[in-house]
């Protein structure tokens, strides 16, 4: 069930809370963007305590506060409204859409950047360039909110402000792919975390092993040990075809060779297409047991 606190933000309810208008998803990209730098002149990261306390406690900061204050530098989160309130980060003309509320969430995410920040001697030209520590945490919480990953409007290094697709389509949107807004930021953002595959589950049944591994030089590969010929041969018993006075297996055997041949007869096979060596059809049919 999705939070309305992203787990392991620090809460800082600052109230003013609103409800939501409805309609599709969405999660908005911003970056702070309180220092001007360039290339020539990088400027230090200002500090994360000093925006979390802007957006918390002073009441300028609190009428444009974002959802979430996330440093990618740290990984820390402050979470200033709940998820099913609007929040402030958005310009919101009157008589237009109420760019705020427009979906059944509009979650804002605020990142602690400027292009050319620079953090421990190291200068940091984009987003992108930073470790983004918290970003996986942060992506599962407001995905959890039916929030898709997909970009609209297009990626924040590219994307427009059509109207239409913000009204009618879930997903990421810039601050510059929001409509009646002037900002350009965030301009880049980064990749949509991805879960890791789940293990791929062991067979149940062995698979065929092909039938180089029943023979040597064009006959059974008597004497070869292997514990897929115990297996083989504990289900030709079981199926009735077992003709062996010890065993079976672990080596290859006269017996196994009398058994599985028995086996293929009984599956419809006659004559030479009866003979040894197993068959894919009559392995698969057997269900000899992963080893």
């Amino acid at each position: 069930m999705a939070e309305l606190w992203m787990p392991g933000a620090q809460k800082l309810a600052i109230g003013n809370t609103a409800p939501m208008d409805g309609g599709p998803a969405k999660a908005i990209a911003h970056i702070t963007w309180d220092r001007n730098a360039t290339a020539a002149k990088p400027v230090a990261l200002v500090p994360y305590e000093t925006l979390r306390d802007y957006f918390s406690k002073n009441s300028a900061g609190r009428q444009v506060a974002p959802h979430v204050l996330w440093d990618p530098f740290t990984g820390r989160v402050a979470q200033f409204f709940p998820a099913t309130s609007r929040s402030l980060s958005l310009a919101d003309k009157a008589g237009g859409t109420r760019t705020n509320r427009a979906g059944s969430v509009v979650l804002q995410v605020e990142a602690l950047f400027f292009p050319y920040c620079k953090v421990d001697g190291k200068v940091y030209p984009k987003l992108t360039d930073t470790p983004c520590k918290g970003w996986a945490q942060l992506h599962a919480w407001v995905k959890s909110w039916g929030v898709p990953d997909a970009w609209p409007n297009g990626r924040p290094e590219s994307c427009t402000r059509n109207a239409s697709t913000w009204a009618s389509k879930p997903g990421w949107y810039p601050h510059k792919g929001v409509p009646e807004n002037d900002h350009d930021d965030p301009l880049s953002w980064p990749a949509f975390a991805v879960a890791p595959a789940a293990p791929k589950p062991t067979p149940k049944y062995e698979p065929f092993p092909g039938e180089s591994f029943f023979m040597r030089n064009g006959a059974p590969a008597f004497g070869k040990e292997s514990p897929i010929f115990t297996a083989m041969g504990r289900r030709l018993v079981a199926v009735g075809c077992g003709r062996y006075k010890v065993g079976p297996g672990p080596r290859l055997g006269q017996a196994d060779v009398d058994s599985y041949e028995a086996w293929q007869r009984k599956c419809g096979y006659s004559g030479a297409a009866a003979k040894w060596p197993p068959g894919p059809t009559t392995w698969a049919k057997l269900q000899v047991p992963n080893v």
